[in-house]
């Protein structure tokens, strides 16, 4: 591609490597004439400006030089200068060899002249600065002269060697050597290069052609490997370029045929050592690949001889061509055809001739027409290829790799690429705990796992969470659970043992001496149990031969008075009556004492009543203890007294409604407690055994999770769930959504720092959540040999067949509805007509072979089966195929525009997954005898039947049979309907009905997705917490919720029901303010 131009008849140099801006100098060619015949010279700086997109280039500086030139070399001499643009040295007739300061010429100002030496015989052909001494100056000229300048002195140059060598020739080329700063070569137009030693000033090796027809024109070391270097010929009878290598000299290591002619010059890219540019007289200008020998890239033919090319030092895929028709061009490597480029320029010149009428198409001539393309690189070059590249792999590997020291030339073909993997472990402290929480849930002994972690722990309330987890694995729980709280009963009586003698008088009868203290207790109690009804009536004989002994008689009374009328209600039975009494009198023994004689439900009032009208300190707890309604002792009772409410609930309540409790009681601290609570109510769910709701509780504190914070998590949840392992039935209920996910990133981070068979032990084994399944799939192959034996998981990913299967019972019962098993068809949005059916075939998982190579570690990795023949699929004439289940259950597009009046009758187009090879007749239960079936045809291959709207809309719906909800979502569905109905009784306005009403039709997409189960386990762990909050009331905390679920979501995910469920939640926020 050409990206600049200058007309000059001129030599040209690029500007060294560190200049920037890049700067292009000309100067006015020795061996060419313009149509004046003008003998003056110019030296001319230009600034190459990539970023205009104009073909051409901006003088920055100009001098008018009194002879011209035939070589140009610019050296990066400063002389100790920092504002140095270094230094151009012009070669010119008469052995005239001129240093020019760059920066006097850009700046206008000093005279640019730095010296000017006439030392040599004839025309000053070859120069070359030497790349490690900026300093040194190689010239050349007629009668084999090279002489060496110093620029800090030059009054007397070096000469290496001496002219004795006959015959004398001219020296057309100078090098340095690229590796080794004290050898020069030059060459010779009999065909011969001399390597100079400049230490020992004498030539150490002569390399020449055989032939003698060889007529050396350029030379150029190799810019890596200091032995080799490379000769062009200009005799067109060996139009050749040879590559050389000093430590074989006896011939050329490779010989480059493509040129018709004799070359001109040659430029070795020092950016990339396999890429050498070359013109010749067959106006061809070639760059090779040195290391293929073939042509890699050519420009087309021009219509002049370019007599010099060179490669940009600071742009690598940049050179530059001088020609004889005394045009300078630049091009790229990387670039485009010519074709393209042409017609660029001629659309830009027919739309400024076009006067807004379009011209008439251009009539190319058909050899103009036949531009030829520049073929594209085969290979990227070496400047923008990786030296090194590196890249994370799964299960903590890294894999690495980097280009070989060795230079490209010296290496074997083909040549070995060494690729390195290797385990990276960032997280040692995390693993050691793993592995420690992994030998323990192996040996079973987790009673000293949790009295270690309860000693290693420093803040008190983590102190408790694993003392209550270690209780958890032990019997009689709920009594140690009391003691962790702070209750014990032996103390407790001891207390109260202790308090009743301190009251007891003198004048008691003296206890027995070394009692129990609860000894009288015990006596009364054992006594009040004792007798029963048949032993009382057997003894009353005993009783009736006692003789009373100073018994006073007493009376009934049956006064107005309250005890009078208490008496006659007694007397008459009405134990009703004479309870109101007491209770009225605050004779609250009494009406105790008789509402036990009165039954079950006098005792129950009685004690209502009682406890309603005592209001102390203690009778709240008393209503409770009595009353057994744990459920308002939990909603009601201070937060203050947590750990009372919860030494109730274990000291009361039954097996049944105790988890219950439990949970409701660490819900409200979390809810009402603020921080301080949330981590105490981890005890209560500890208590419960509510795996799910103590996850969720720990992510309220750590959103974004550290892997130590997450490892304590696990080791929590581990324990509680194999405490729970012996009261939990067979079909106990699988982990939730919260859980799984933390145990899904758990073992993902367990992979990632390369403990595989760790990570897998942790999955849950039940589970069929897709991320589940698909970690479990990617963990069992990537363990290679390591698993083999063992039973593979099921694959994770749904199998599609995409074409058609063979016609037997399984194509009919396709055509009638019902899927085969085998296949998860994928519905299109619209047909599609194909000519042939086409496969996709499914990645499955390989078992990984033992490892064959020594140099490499072997990965397991997927890879395609063998393609299964399947036969296209025949339909009946205008029969469609059915549509797949997954395709039914998603809403038609066209559903929402007139939803109402053609939701029952309207089907859409399915989607045509296979051709229609053959047009047999369908049986006529596919469609109603009614429905008159038009022809086909004239319809394409792959087509649906041709029916009319009309007809379409005729045809009975299909019962689409939904799957239903899973029991752990049930409870979302239930919230979403309900609080959907609520908003639609309150709300007054047709606008906001209306929103609710399509908000019903958007959330059965919603439940579609939670029946298909392709939700990602945070989203479904923030939609039971959005219901949660619905249930509470709590719009406001909801639309948090929903804010931060939509802000970590996949929008393809939630966009179909994120949106309607928070305008519900909007609406019913406004309703309830």
């Amino acid at each position: 591609m050409k990206l600049k131009e200058l007309e000059r008849p001129a030599v040209q140099v690029w500007s060294p490597a560190s200049q920037y801006p890049v700067y292009l100098a000309t100067g006015t060619s020795a061996q060419q004439l313009d149509a004046s015949f003008s003998t003056n010279g110019t030296l001319e700086i230009f600034e190459v400006d990539f970023r205009d997109p104009s073909l051409d280039l901006k003088q920055k500086g100009v001098l008018s030089v009194s002879s011209r030139f035939h070589k140009l070399i610019w050296g990066s001499f400063d002389n100790g200068l920092l504002e140095s643009s270094g230094v151009i040295a012009g070669g010119g007739d008469n052995g005239m060899l001129t240093l020019y300061n760059v920066t006097h010429i850009l700046s206008s100002g000093k005279e640019p002249v730095i010296a000017q030496r006439q030392k040599h015989t004839g025309a000053v052909r070859a120069l070359d600065f030497n790349p490690f001494q900026g300093n040194l100056l190689a010239s050349g000229a007629s009668n084999s002269e090279i002489f060496i300048w110093d620029l800090n002195n030059l009054s007397i140059p070096m000469t290496p060697g001496s002219k004795s060598q006959q015959p004398l020739e001219d020296i057309k080329a100078l090098s340095w050597n690229r590796q080794v700063q004290h050898i020069l070569s030059s060459a010779h137009p009999s065909g011969k290069a001399v390597v100079w030693d400049l230490r020992k000033n004498e030539p150490i090796i002569k390399v020449s052609d055989h032939s003698s027809r060889m007529h050396c024109s350029g030379l150029a070391w190799h810019p890596d490997i200091a032995t080799q270097l490379v000769l062009c010929s200009e005799d067109d009878r060996l139009p050749v370029i040879q590559l050389w290598d000093l430590r074989f000299a006896s011939s050329p290591l490779k010989v480059l045929e493509s040129h018709s002619r004799g070359i001109f010059s040659m430029s070795w890219s020092h950016a990339d050592a396999e890429l050498l540019l070359s013109s010749a007289k067959d106006n061809q200008t070639l760059c090779w690949n040195l290391g293929s020998s073939e042509v890699v890239y050519k420009l087309p033919t021009q219509s002049s001889w370019c007599f010099d090319v060179q490669w940009c030092p600071r742009n690598p895929p940049v050179f530059s061509a001088a020609s004889f028709d005394g045009w300078i061009s630049l091009y790229s490597i990387m670039g485009r055809s010519w074709e393209v480029q042409h017609m660029g320029q001629a659309d830009k010149i027919s739309s400024s001739f076009s006067k807004g009428q379009p011209l008439p198409p251009l009539q190319v001539p058909e050899h103009v027409a036949q531009a030829s393309l520049i073929p594209p690189l085969k290979k990227p070059p070496k400047w923008i290829r990786r030296p090194a590249g590196v890249s994370f792999a799964f299960g903590g590997k890294l894999v690495t790799f980097g280009l070989s020291s060795t230079p490209a030339q010296q290496l074997p073909q083909p040549c070995p690429r060494l690729v390195f993997i290797s385990q990276v472990t960032t997280e040692s402290e995390f693993l050691r705990r793993s592995l420690e929480l992994q030998e323990a849930l192996g040996s079973g002994n987790l009673l000293k796992y949790c009295q270690n972690k309860s000693q290693q722990v420093l803040l008190p309330c983590e102190k408790m969470l694993w003392q209550f987890l270690k209780v958890t694995l032990e019997q009689d729980s709920r009594m140690k659970f009391l003691k962790l709280l702070g209750y014990n009963k032996e103390e407790l009586l001891e207390k109260v043992t202790t308090w009743l003698k301190r009251d007891l008088g003198t004048a008691e009868s003296p206890q027995p001496k070394r009692d129990d203290p609860n000894s009288n207790r015990q006596v009364f109690c054992s006594q009040a149990s004792k007798y029963t009804t048949e032993e009382a009536s057997a003894s009353s004989a005993f009783f009736d031969e006692l003789v009373p002994q100073n018994m006073t008689p007493w009376e009934i009374p049956i006064t107005e008075d309250t005890d009078g009328l208490l008496g006659q209600a007694l007397l008459l039975g009405e134990l009703g009556c004479a309870v109101e009494l007491c209770l009225k009198e605050e004779r609250f023994a009494d009406a105790i004492i008789l509402a036990q004689a009165g039954g079950t439900d006098l005792l129950k009032r009685t004690q209502e009543r009682y406890l309603a009208k005592r209001q102390t300190k203690i009778s709240s707890l008393l209503s409770c203890v009595v009353q057994k309604n744990w459920k308002d002792l939990v909603c009601a009772c201070s937060l203050k007294n947590w750990r009372e409410a919860l030494a109730l609930l274990l000291t009361y309540s039954g097996p049944e409604k105790f988890p219950e409790l439990c949970d409701m009681l660490g819900t409200r601290m979390e809810q009402e407690g603020g921080r301080a609570l949330t981590a105490e109510a981890t005890l209560c769910y500890v208590c419960s055994g509510s795996v799910e709701r103590l996850v969720e509780c720990w992510a309220k504190d750590h959103q974004a999770s550290s892997p130590m914070a997450l490892q304590d998590l696990i080791e929590k949840v581990m324990v509680l769930n194999r405490s729970l392992e012996p009261r939990q039935a067979p079909d106990r209920v699988s982990p939730g959504p919260t859980t799984i996910y933390r145990i899904t990133q758990y073992a993902s981070l367990l992979a990632a720092q390369g403990s595989l068979a760790n990570a897998m032990s942790f999955l849950p084994s039940d589970c069929a959540q897709p991320p589940v399944q698909q970690l479990r799939d990617r963990l069992f192959h990537a363990q290679g040999s390591t698993v083999l034996g063992q039973q593979s998981p099921p694959f994770p990913f749904p199998r599609v067949v995409v074409g058609a299967t063979t016609h037997s019972k399984e194509t009919s019962s396709y055509r009638f509805g019902s899927q085969p098993s085998h296949q998860v068809p994928t519905p299109s949005l619209r047909p599609m007509s194909t000519s042939q059916p086409s496969l996709v075939m499914p990645l499955t998982p390989s078992h990984p072979s033992p490892c064959q190579s020594s140099r490499m570690q072997t990965i397991s990795d997927y890879r395609a089966p063998e393609p299964q023949a399947v036969q296209p699929l025949s339909l009946g004439p205008g029969v469609r195929p059915e549509p797949q289940e997954s395709w039914k259950n998603v809403p038609a597009p066209q559903a929402n525009l007139q939803r109402k009046k053609m939701l029952e009758t309207f089907m859409p187009l399915v989607p045509i997954t296979a051709p229609v090879m053959s047009l047999i007749p369908e049986p006529q239960r596919v469609l109603p005898p009614q429905t008159p079936i038009s022809s086909v045809n004239h319809a394409p291959p792959g087509a649906p039947g041709e029916l009319s709207l009309q007809q379409r809309q005729q045809l009975p719906p299909k019962m689409v049979e939904r799957k239903e909800l899973p029991p752990e979502h049930q409870s979302l569905k239930t919230s979403f309907e309900a609080l959907l109905q609520r908003c639609s009784l309150s709300a007054t306005d047709l606008k906001t009905k209306r929103k609710l009403d399509e908000a019903t039709q958007r959330l059965e997409g919603l439940y579609e997705k939670l029946c298909e189960g392709t939700l990602s386990p945070h989203v479904l762990a923030g939609l039971h917490e959005v219901a949660r909050c619905v249930d509470a009331g709590s719009f406001e905390q909801g639309l948090a919720v929903h804010a931060q679920v939509v802000g970590c979501s996949s929008f393809s995910e939630v966009s179909s029901f994120m949106p309607v469920l928070k305008a519900v939640l909007t609406i019913a926020h406004k309703l309830q303010g």
